[in-house]
């Protein structure tokens, strides 16, 4: 199988950055029939413009992808200019299906492929999503379970502008994306950006997404009780380094979501996170760590070495957290850079969202890194 082909190019001007990565690409590959298209949030306004342009350029009628306050090339991480990165890719003809945006229901997503989803035993697709659309968790979860089983990777559209996603055409408001059948051979795995300062606790007071107490003291006590006395000097600090931990039940590999710390109310001893939780949920306090994200990521990458069995992955997808990047690892693209020192060049492309979408459910902070081989 061919491997995929990647243009990134740095400019306002809608043809010139599209010619810009056509002429990067190249001849281009007579076997593609899809596109990926990440494009900056600066650029929103000129999207259908640029879309028009790739489709008439290279005569590919399906894309899929998002807006992106940053983007991701090969070796590669753009901020604060205006940007396009593409990919072109070759799947068997029968091999994919688009997802049409859905905003509140995933009862009829797939009427119209309903016959090829049982036919091919589709499962695994390449989502995108709107932040704005409070129900999007919850669709990712439905849809998944509406597949039997879904597995899903991806993102939510970080913009400062319009939240736009791609799936053929321009959407906005919900999830979209293209869901693949088993033929089309994909290795995926993610990594998280924090690590655990405290033991895993069980939440015995909430409501909604107030957490009153845990394991029978205030939510503050617990909280202090883990961060250590350094960082409980300033709570007002606290929140940009102390996080919440979600465990997800049944992990056998200890997977867990972050979500921010929200609010402190030092008066009651309660604490506000960026979910919904339960009295009974477990929870655990996190530290935002450079040199632990970076194990991480190494050991996500080796692991995944491995599973290629020697073979250089034909294309890659990698979702990044806003929080990761420079951020995390330097200024110098060194977390894209890990991927092809572990894995080897090949064509890479993706964006740095405001939540990665794993398996069902939508992570903070972490790395979603798909490849096909």
């Amino acid at each position: 199988m061919n491997a995929f082909q990647h243009g990134l190019a740095i400019g306002s001007d809608p043809r010139e950055i599209v010619n810009l990565c056509l002429a990067q690409i190249g001849d281009i590959d007579p076997a593609a029939n899809a596109g990926f298209i990440y494009i900056t949030d600066a650029l929103s306004s000129e999207l259908e413009h640029v879309l028009h342009l790739l489709q008439h350029g290279t005569g590919i009628e399906h894309w899929y992808g998002s807006t992106g306050v940053a983007l991701i090339g090969s070796n590669q991480e753009i901020y604060d200019q205006p940007a396009l990165s593409v990919m072109l890719a070759s799947f068997p003809e029968d091999g994919f299906r688009t997802i049409d945006s859905i905003r509140s229901d995933t009862k009829k997503s797939f009427t119209t492929t309903q016959d090829w989803i049982d036919t091919h035993q589709a499962r695994f697709a390449i989502i995108h999503g709107d932040p704005t659309n409070p129900n999007v968790p919850k669709l990712v979860a439905e849809l998944a379970e509406g597949l039997d089983g879904g597995f899903f990777c991806g993102g939510l559209t970080s913009s400062q502008t319009q939240y736009l996603q791609i799936a053929d055409t321009i959407t906005d408001g919900g999830l979209s994306g293209v869901l693949f059948a088993p033929e089309v051979e994909v290795l995926v795995s993610h990594t998280q950006g924090c690590s655990p300062i405290g033991p895993v606790r069980t939440i015995t007071e909430a409501a909604a997404n107030i957490v009153m107490q845990i394991d029978d003291m205030t939510a503050l006590d617990a909280i202090r009780e883990d961060a250590g006395e350094v960082l409980s000097r300033d709570l007002n600090r606290l929140a940009g380094f102390i996080f919440a931990g979600l465990p997800i039940r049944g992990s056998d590999t200890g997977d867990y979501m972050v979500r921010n710390l929200l609010g402190i109310d030092q008066q009651e001893g309660r604490i506000a996170i960026g979910d919904r939780i339960e009295p009974g949920d477990q929870i655990m306090f996190c530290r935002r760590d450079g040199n632990t994200a970076r194990e991480d990521m190494l050991k996500m990458l080796e692991g995944l070495k491995q599973r290629c069995k020697g073979r250089t992955p034909r294309g890659g997808i990698y979702v990044s957290c806003l929080g990761r990047g420079r951020y995390q690892f330097g200024d110098n693209a060194e977390e894209v850079k890990m991927i092809s020192e572990v894995l080897g060049d090949f064509p890479l492309t993706g964006f740095f969202a405001s939540g990665e979408i794993f398996h069902d459910r939508i992570y903070g902070y972490t790395g979603v890194l798909t490849l096909f081989v």
